[in-house]
Protein backbone atom coordinates (compact mmCIF):
# COMPACT_ATOMS: atom_id res chain seq x y z
CA UNK A 1 0.00 0.00 0.00
CA UNK A 2 3.11 2.19 0.13
CA UNK A 3 4.82 1.33 -2.46
CA UNK A 4 4.98 2.57 -6.18
CA UNK A 5 2.86 0.25 -8.52
CA UNK A 6 4.17 2.39 -11.12
CA UNK A 7 7.68 0.71 -10.93
CA UNK A 8 6.30 -2.32 -11.59
CA UNK A 9 3.48 -2.29 -14.05
CA UNK A 10 0.49 -0.99 -11.56
CA UNK A 11 -1.47 -4.58 -11.47
CA UNK A 12 0.01 -6.55 -14.44
CA UNK A 13 2.31 -9.32 -13.26
CA UNK A 14 3.90 -10.20 -16.72
CA UNK A 15 5.73 -6.86 -16.21
CA UNK A 16 8.71 -7.94 -14.29
CA UNK A 17 9.39 -11.46 -12.75
CA UNK A 18 7.74 -11.38 -8.94
CA UNK A 19 10.43 -11.57 -7.07
CA UNK A 20 12.25 -8.44 -8.98
CA UNK A 21 8.96 -7.33 -8.61
CA UNK A 22 8.55 -7.79 -4.97
CA UNK A 23 12.29 -6.03 -4.06
CA UNK A 24 11.08 -3.10 -6.18
CA UNK A 25 7.84 -2.90 -4.32
CA UNK A 26 9.39 -3.04 -0.79
CA UNK A 27 12.25 -0.46 -1.35
CA UNK A 28 9.80 1.86 -3.03
CA UNK A 29 7.43 1.55 0.22
CA UNK A 30 10.62 2.00 2.34
CA UNK A 31 11.77 5.28 0.31
CA UNK A 32 7.72 6.63 0.79
CA UNK A 33 8.27 6.10 4.47
CA UNK A 34 11.04 7.62 4.59
CA UNK A 35 9.66 10.60 2.78
CA UNK A 36 6.62 10.50 4.90
CA UNK A 37 6.75 13.85 7.35
CA UNK A 38 5.00 11.92 9.92
CA UNK A 39 4.27 8.43 10.68
CA UNK A 40 3.26 6.11 14.06
CA UNK A 41 3.67 2.87 15.26
CA UNK A 42 0.53 1.49 17.44
CA UNK A 43 2.79 -0.24 19.81
CA UNK A 44 4.81 2.89 20.68
CA UNK A 45 1.40 5.55 21.44
CA UNK A 46 3.64 8.02 23.43
CA UNK A 47 5.74 7.97 21.24
CA UNK A 48 4.07 8.22 18.32
CA UNK A 49 2.22 11.11 19.95
CA UNK A 50 5.39 12.81 20.77
CA UNK A 51 6.40 12.47 17.37
CA UNK A 52 3.19 14.36 16.07
CA UNK A 53 2.90 16.83 18.56
CA UNK A 54 6.97 17.87 17.83
CA UNK A 55 6.54 17.26 14.13
CA UNK A 56 3.17 19.43 13.60
CA UNK A 57 3.63 21.88 16.43
CA UNK A 58 0.18 20.86 18.16
CA UNK A 59 -0.46 19.66 21.35
CA UNK A 60 -3.21 16.92 22.42
CA UNK A 61 -5.25 17.37 25.47
CA UNK A 62 -4.04 14.40 26.83
CA UNK A 63 -1.44 11.63 26.59
CA UNK A 64 -2.12 8.47 24.48
CA UNK A 65 -2.86 5.24 26.28
CA UNK A 66 -0.97 2.54 25.38
CA UNK A 67 -3.22 -1.14 25.54
CA UNK A 68 -0.64 -3.77 24.60
CA UNK A 69 -3.51 -6.49 24.54
CA UNK A 70 -5.57 -7.53 21.51
CA UNK A 71 -7.81 -10.30 21.23
CA UNK A 72 -5.03 -11.22 18.38
CA UNK A 73 -2.47 -12.08 21.51
CA UNK A 74 -5.11 -14.70 22.79
CA UNK A 75 -5.28 -16.43 19.89
CA UNK A 76 -2.67 -19.85 20.04
CA UNK A 77 -1.09 -21.40 16.77
CA UNK A 78 0.80 -24.03 16.19
CA UNK A 79 4.62 -23.96 14.79
CA UNK A 80 4.03 -24.51 11.50
CA UNK A 81 1.08 -22.11 11.02
CA UNK A 82 2.81 -19.01 12.31
CA UNK A 83 6.02 -20.37 9.77
CA UNK A 84 3.45 -19.96 6.86
CA UNK A 85 2.45 -16.76 7.86
CA UNK A 86 5.67 -15.41 8.09
CA UNK A 87 6.54 -16.54 5.16
CA UNK A 88 3.31 -14.96 3.11
CA UNK A 89 3.58 -11.60 4.98
CA UNK A 90 7.84 -11.94 4.31
CA UNK A 91 7.77 -8.34 2.46
CA UNK A 92 5.18 -7.03 5.27
CA UNK A 93 7.46 -7.90 7.97
CA UNK A 94 10.63 -6.32 6.30
CA UNK A 95 8.99 -3.58 5.93
CA UNK A 96 7.62 -3.12 9.42
CA UNK A 97 11.15 -3.91 11.07
CA UNK A 98 12.32 -1.16 8.86
CA UNK A 99 9.54 1.57 9.94
CA UNK A 100 10.16 0.49 13.38
CA UNK A 101 14.07 1.32 13.29
CA UNK A 102 13.29 4.33 11.07
CA UNK A 103 10.61 5.58 14.00
CA UNK A 104 13.09 5.02 16.95
CA UNK A 105 15.83 7.00 14.64
CA UNK A 106 13.31 9.96 14.69
CA UNK A 107 12.12 9.79 18.01
CA UNK A 108 15.79 9.53 19.36
CA UNK A 109 16.62 12.53 17.36
CA UNK A 110 13.86 14.48 18.14
CA UNK A 111 14.60 13.59 21.99
CA UNK A 112 18.11 15.04 21.33
CA UNK A 113 17.36 18.18 19.32
CA UNK A 114 15.11 18.98 22.47
CA UNK A 115 17.35 18.34 24.80
CA UNK A 116 20.22 20.62 23.15
CA UNK A 117 17.76 23.12 23.01
CA UNK A 118 17.18 23.12 26.49
CA UNK A 119 20.76 23.12 27.41
CA UNK A 120 20.66 26.02 24.97
CA UNK A 121 18.22 27.63 26.80
CA UNK A 122 19.40 27.01 30.10
CA UNK A 123 23.30 28.45 28.94
CA UNK A 124 22.03 31.28 27.90
CA UNK A 125 19.73 32.03 30.72
CA UNK A 126 22.83 31.12 32.96
CA UNK A 127 25.11 33.68 31.39
CA UNK A 128 22.61 36.60 30.89
CA UNK A 129 21.28 36.32 34.69
CA UNK A 130 24.06 38.36 35.73
CA UNK A 131 23.68 41.25 33.41
CA UNK A 132 19.99 41.58 34.27
CA UNK A 133 18.82 40.36 31.10
CA UNK A 134 15.61 38.22 30.20
CA UNK A 135 15.93 36.08 27.16
CA UNK A 136 13.94 33.59 25.34
CA UNK A 137 14.45 31.97 22.20
CA UNK A 138 11.06 32.54 20.88
CA UNK A 139 9.97 35.54 18.23
CA UNK A 140 8.19 38.21 19.54
CA UNK A 141 4.17 38.35 19.56
CA UNK A 142 2.21 41.55 20.76
CA UNK A 143 3.59 44.19 22.89
CA UNK A 144 5.91 43.61 26.07
CA UNK A 145 5.15 45.36 29.53
CA UNK A 146 7.59 45.22 32.57
CA UNK A 147 5.95 42.59 34.34
CA UNK A 148 7.27 39.16 33.61
CA UNK A 149 5.89 36.04 34.69
CA UNK A 150 7.21 32.44 35.10
CA UNK A 151 4.99 29.60 33.17
CA UNK A 152 5.51 26.18 32.77
CA UNK A 153 5.87 24.97 29.18
CA UNK A 154 6.51 20.83 28.42
CA UNK A 155 7.83 20.60 31.82
CA UNK A 156 10.28 23.72 31.33
CA UNK A 157 9.91 27.41 33.36
CA UNK A 158 9.90 30.09 31.04
CA UNK A 159 10.01 33.37 31.57
CA UNK A 160 7.30 35.70 29.88
CA UNK A 161 6.43 39.20 29.33
CA UNK A 162 2.61 40.08 30.03
CA UNK A 163 1.22 40.24 26.89
CA UNK A 164 3.59 37.97 24.70
CA UNK A 165 3.49 34.47 24.01
CA UNK A 166 7.42 33.27 24.44
CA UNK A 167 8.81 36.48 22.90
CA UNK A 168 12.03 38.16 23.03
CA UNK A 169 12.77 40.72 25.76
CA UNK A 170 15.43 43.38 25.86
CA UNK A 171 16.07 45.02 29.08
CA UNK A 172 18.26 48.70 29.30
CA UNK A 173 18.94 48.29 25.33
CA UNK A 174 21.01 45.21 25.78
CA UNK A 175 21.95 43.45 22.85
CA UNK A 176 20.19 40.05 22.03
CA UNK A 177 22.53 37.05 20.52
CA UNK A 178 22.38 36.88 16.47
CA UNK A 179 21.41 33.76 14.96
CA UNK A 180 24.58 32.62 13.70
CA UNK A 181 25.97 32.95 17.43
CA UNK A 182 22.70 30.75 18.45
CA UNK A 183 23.90 28.12 15.87
CA UNK A 184 27.53 27.71 16.87
CA UNK A 185 26.46 27.29 20.42
CA UNK A 186 23.93 24.71 18.59
CA UNK A 187 27.13 22.69 16.75
CA UNK A 188 29.01 22.97 20.26
CA UNK A 189 26.59 20.78 22.15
Amino acid sequence: MLADLSLVGCYNMSTVPEKKRAQLLLESAKKNLRDMAFFGLTEYQRKTQFLFERTFRLRFIRPFMQYNSTRAAGVDLDNATVQHIEELNELDMDLYDYARDLFQQRYQFTRQQERRQQRIRNHMQQSHQGLGLSVSLWPSHGQASSQSTLEEEDGERVEREDGQEGGRTEEAGARLPTEDYMNQIINRW
